[in-house]
């Protein structure tokens, strides 16, 4: 249970939560029902609750796991982040956002050994996945990978916008890594969908007045609020960016952020969840790890068939960076073979990944 409905739910049909799971629900209000049901077996994490009620609940038999006082996050959420969780208290400067406090907290803990701090950041990152797992049930996802440099105003952000947006219209759920750049753009792309096209000629407008996190990023969010504010009723997306690479805000543009403290449980979700393939934008190391941890799997057939690969820019993958001659090497003789594909232009790659998805 993930939410007060859901908690009076179960009381109403059956008077007992026995062997039921209560995630970070506020139940300071539900005091009566708490000391009248049955808790054999049940477990409440991070649930604020009256001290009466939680020695009734634990004498009868149920694990408390309390809030944890002075954290800038909630390890046990029910629920992903939106960008108004995450930069709440932006107009105080970035530093004053949950965002920058969890950052914080985490480069002062993640060094010294303290295995309570380790703990609270697994059981935040397990709380995350749990979320995101009933999010996507169901749908078609489509990750779209690229380099968290490529700024806003330049032809490259445009064409990674497009794609969004194409994608989205076509029914398809994006997953970024959820950062500035390729990712951002994705995302813009995904929230411009139900608009008219020329919604997003005057978003791309907007952002250019500010095309890096770098140097301020309250100046770079906050042009991204001011489109969400011109445009209310945005596409949904999903970003799934981490706090290892603290340095990269997230992006406004997600209506559902997955932030994870492991970057590699963030990594691994995130190319495991796109189950209708991924489109690979120009970038550098993290984008050239991210298409190799999409190969392995899809050459060892450890997640059934091979899932869609596409490639954009066949300069920067065959010259710059020379992953796909050894993309082709492996798929060679494989399944995988006929599920990857490089494309010179960005235009190119929702026919492309539409061919290989048969």
């Amino acid at each position: 249970m993930e939410s007060l409905d859901e908690f009076d739910a179960v009381v109403a049909a059956h008077g007992s939560l026995a062997h039921h799971r209560v995630q970070a629900v506020d139940l300071t209000g539900r005091t009566e029902a708490l000391l009248a049901a049955d808790t054999t077996g049940a477990v409440f994490l991070g649930c604020p609750m009256d001290p009466q009620a939680a020695a009734r609940v634990r004498a009868g038999g149920a694990l408390v796991f309390p809030p944890v006082p002075g954290l800038p996050f909630d390890p046990y959420r029910g629920l992903l982040y939106s960008p108004g969780d995450l930069y709440a208290s932006l107009d105080e400067g970035y530093e004053a956002t949950p965002d920058a406090r969890a950052y914080a907290w985490f480069q002062e803990t993640r060094d010294d050994g303290d295995v309570f701090a380790s703990m609270l950041r697994a059981v935040h990152d397990d709380s995350v996945s749990d979320a995101l797992d009933e999010l996507l049930v169901g749908r078609r996802v489509v990750g779209v990978m690229g380099g968290h440099a490529m700024a806003r105003g330049t032809r490259e952000y445009e064409g990674a916008a497009r794609l969004g947006r194409t994608l989205a219209r076509a029914g398809f759920t994006i997953a970024t890594g959820g950062g500035p750049g390729a990712m951002e753009a994705a995302n813009l792309g995904a929230y411009a969908a139900p608009y008219a096209d020329g919604m997003l000629d005057e978003a791309l407008l907007l952002l250019a007045k500010a095309p890096s996190f770098r140097p301020s990023v309250a100046d770079w969010a906050a042009a991204a609020f001011e489109v969400r504010r011109r445009w209310p009723d945005g596409g949904a997306s999903v970003g799934i960016p981490t706090w290892f690479y603290g340095h990269e805000p997230p992006t406004p543009f997600a209506a559902h952020i997955a932030k994870y403290f492991a970057n590699a449980i963030r990594e691994d979700g995130l190319l495991a969840r796109s189950n209708a393939g991924v489109v690979f934008l120009p970038g550098a190391a993290g984008t050239v790890q991210e298409v190799f941890d999409s190969a392995t799997p899809n050459y060892y057939g450890s997640r059934g068939e091979p899932r869609p690969m596409v490639l954009v820019d066949r300069a920067h993958w065959t010259e710059d960076l020379p992953a796909w001659p050894l993309l082709t090497a492996l798929a060679r003789g494989r399944s995988m073979e006929t599920r990857i594909a490089l494309v010179d232009r960005v235009e190119e790659a929702p026919e492309a990944l539409k061919r290989l998805l048969g």
